[in-house]
C-alpha cells in the first residue's frame, strides 16, 4: 500500500518515523514546581468553609498532618457531585438477602415448564403414569390412565349424518370438553 505523498509503502513510512522518533532527544518539559520539605507549611483555608471551588493543593505539603489533608479531602468529595451512581455498579446489592419468590411468579414459572415438556413430546400425565404402570396393569393409576378425561367422548350417528348433508346451514357439533 502506497502513501500518496511520497511514494513510500505505508509499512516502510511508519517504521521510518518510529525509529525518527525513537532517535529524537527527548523534548525538556515544563520542570513542575518541586515542594520544599524545609519550608513553612502554607496557610490552610478552614476546613468549614471550603467549597468545591477551593484550592486543595495547599493539603499535600509534606508537612501538613495526614488527618488535616483526609479531612480536607473528605470536605470535598462529600460534594453531591461525587456521590451519583453511575449505574456499573451491578455488585452494590446484598444478594445475601433472600425474598421468597411471588406466587404468580412461581406459577409461570411451572406454566413454562410444562409447556416446555409439552413442546419436546414429554407428556407430564405420561410421564407420571409410565412410573405407576410398573406397579401392575391393574393397578388404580393404570385405570386412571384409560379413563382419561382427555380422551374425547363418540359422536351420535345423527350428528355424523347430519355433517355429511352439505345443505346444513350449522356447523358440526362437538362433544364437550371437560
Amino acid at each position: 500500500m502506497m502513501t500518496k505523498e511520497q511514494g513510500e509503502p505505508f509499512l516502510n513510512r511508519w517504521s521510518r518515523l518510529k525509529q525518527e522518533t525513537q532517535d529524537a532527544p527527548p523534548q525538556d518539559k515544563a520542570p513542575e514546581k518541586a515542594v520544599d520539605p524545609k519550608a513553612a507549611p502554607p496557610e490552610l483555608p478552614p476546613l468549614d468553609k471550603l467549597t468545591l471551588d477551593s484550592d486543595y493543593r495547599a493539603f499535600f505539603h509534606p508537612k501538613v498532618g495526614e488527618d488535616v489533608r483526609r479531612a480536607a479531602l473528605k470536605k470535598l468529595f462529600s460534594d453531591p457531585r461525587f456521590n451519583v451512581m453511575d449505574g456499573l455498579d451491578v455488585y452494590v446489592d446484598d444478594y445475601s438477602k433472600t425474598e421468597p419468590i411471588p406466587p404468580a411468579m412461581l406459577a409461570g414459572l411451572r406454566q413454562a415448564q410444562k409447556i416446555l415438556e409439552w413442546a419436546k413430546g414429554l407428556d407430564p400425565e405420561k410421564k407420571e403414569a409410565g412410573a405407576d404402570e410398573q406397579a401392575g396393569p391393574g393397578s388404580p393409576a393404570a385405570l386412571e390412565e384409560h379413563e382419561s378425561p382427555a380422551v374425547p367422548a363418540p359422536v351420535p350417528a345423527e350428528q355424523i349424518a347430519d355433517n355429511n348433508n352439505p345443505s346444513a346451514s350449522e356447523p358440526p357439533q362437538r362433544a364437550p370438553k371437560s
